[in-house]
């Protein structure tokens, strides 16, 4: 499997287009619905769940900042588990990677027309529009901007991420009035679950940060990767912590104590949320619209860009059928793989099923992090001489804990999530020993080691790049601090 430059993709992201694709993909379901489900469970000790879910995640990113950066090209989890593990290994990896994504879309477009129908239900009127048309609509949509580039992709993650912490402030602004502060020093109820409820709560809130890695799929369409992935990777974990933190500290203070459990099982836990405690009209409306548009657009938008990377890898490594390979001449997009998906993700959404299509793709975002984490110390042991920009530290320990930490997860999932993961995992088996067996593959000859020398930027681009790290650093940091000083500040001023 030789890597070279002519393949034919155009490296268009920075690392800010790598950081907003990757926080993109994170910020949707997970948080506005599974993570604000457990704050009816945990209520402000949300925070303890969240924050061992961000110390779970900040060691797989840095496994994948230095796979990334030392193979920079489409795959993600599926390269690396073919350079580090076996052929068999990198396409269930693959494999997973491709329907977790795809289900994510899927899920995530009927959270989008919730919420966009809520911005005109907040004021009495009724959109005569059904969801599931609407949802199809927005698939389809999706799925021909994405092919036409890159740049168009960039440029709709930038928009999406910036309209949604516009819209977040101004909504964070408005309710803080409707704050109380005394629902901030209860008794957490996790205590009388136990450390399995409390797991199980970790587990939970864990897929508010799935998609930590994203834009390592798109390696190969990111300028300087060796530099822009690794500060991608380092940002957007605690990115996502503060988004998560700051939002689940409003469900708290809005809700009243005693209809908090609600949550727990609510299909829209912030729409729900700001009707029981009777906040109606523009708030509502400013809350559907950030969650419409810069969480579910942003999240379908990564949902459709990064899984036909990984397909057009497999196909370009010979695993499946040489037209997912297909670059559009003028787009430089791998359309036939990006129209392809879209068209599994539309009829996964025809089948209005979301609890199952969510249950799937659980299983098979656990699965997948679990191969991605084992191969990167198979990689160390097959390519020790592999030219490393980043490397983790201390992966002796590191790589097996974080390995060990996933799979303990997955055993909290339900026995529907585990069996369908596993049908999906049987089947993709069987295609890829059907067709390899057809097209006469090997499993010989794993990966060779590319003979590129990372471009480096010119030194005022690199000053450039420098500057815009450290300023986005800087302000991670402090949003980091405000999310976590807003749980501290209840308990000194009541």
């Amino acid at each position: 499997m030789e890597k070279k430059s002519e393949q034919g993709l155009k490296r268009s992201f920075g690392m800010r287009e790598s950081v907003t694709i990757t926080v993109g993909q994170v910020i949707g379901v997970g948080l506005f619905v599974t993570g604000a489900n457990v704050v009816g469970l945990m209520g402000n000790h949300i925070i303890l769940a969240t924050a061992v879910a961000l110390l779970i995640t900040i060691y797989p990113s840095l496994l994948y900042a230095e796979m990334g950066s030392a193979l920079p090209y489409s795959g993600g989890t599926y390269l690396y588990a073919l350079a580090g593990l076996s052929r068999p290994m990198g396409f269930l990896a693959g494999w997973n990677y491709i329907i977790a994504i795809i289900c994510v879309a899927s899920s995530e477009v009927f959270a989008f027309t919730f919420y966009f129908k809520t911005m005109f239900s907040a004021f009495g009127v009724e959109l005569p529009v059904s969801d599931l048309v609407l949802a199809c609509l927005c698939i389809l949509v999706f799925t021909l901007l994405n092919a036409r580039g890159v740049e168009m992709t960039g440029r709709m993650a930038n928009a999406f991420m910036f309209f949604f912490w516009g819209v977040a402030i101004v909504w964070f602004i408005m309710m803080i009035p409707n704050i109380s502060l005394p629902n901030f020093v209860q008794k957490p109820s996790f205590m009388t679950a136990g450390p399995q409820g409390f797991i199980a709560n970790v587990a939970m809130v864990w897929w508010c940060f799935a998609g930590f890695e994203a834009c390592c799929s798109m390696s190969e369409e990111i300028k300087y990767p060796h530099i822009n992935i690794p500060r991608a990777m380092a940002l957007s974990p605690f990115i996502i912590l503060a988004v998560n933190l700051f939002f689940q500290w409003y469900l708290v203070g809005i809700v009243p104590t005693d209809k908090l459990d609600q949550l727990a099982v609510a299909a829209a836990p912030y729409a729900e949320a700001m009707v029981a405690a009777g906040i109606l009209g523009l708030p509502l409306a400013l809350l559907a619209a950030g969650i419409a548009f810069g969480g579910g657009l942003s999240t379908m938008n990564s949902c459709i860009t990064t899984p036909p990377r990984t397909l057009f890898a497999m196909a370009r490594d010979g695993m499946l059928p040489q037209v997912f390979t297909k670059i559009h001449p003028r787009y430089k997009t791998p359309y036939v793989s990006i129209l392809f998906l879209g068209v599994i993700a539309l009829l996964l959404t025809l089948t209005n099923s979301v609890q199952y299509v969510a249950s799937v793709s659980l299983f098979a975002d656990l699965f997948f992090y679990v191969i991605g984490i084992i191969s990167a110390g198979g990689m160390r042991r097959r390519y020790p001489d592999l030219h490393r920009p980043y490397k983790a530290p201390g992966a002796a320990v590191g790589i097996p804990v974080s390995a060990v930490i996933y799979i303990i997860m997955m055993t909290q999932l339900g026995f529907s999530a585990i069996i369908s993961g596993l049908v999906w995992c049987v089947c993709g088996m069987v295609l890829y020993y059907v067709y390899n067996a057809r097209a006469g593959a090997k499993d010989t000859k794993l990966f060779e080691l590319p003979d590129q020398v990372p471009e480096e930027p010119s030194e005022p681009e690199r000053r450039v790049m420098d500057r815009e790290y450290k300023l986005w650093r800087a302000i991670v940091a402090a949003a980091v601090i405000a999310s976590v000083a807003l749980y501290v500040v209840p308990y000194l001023a009541v």
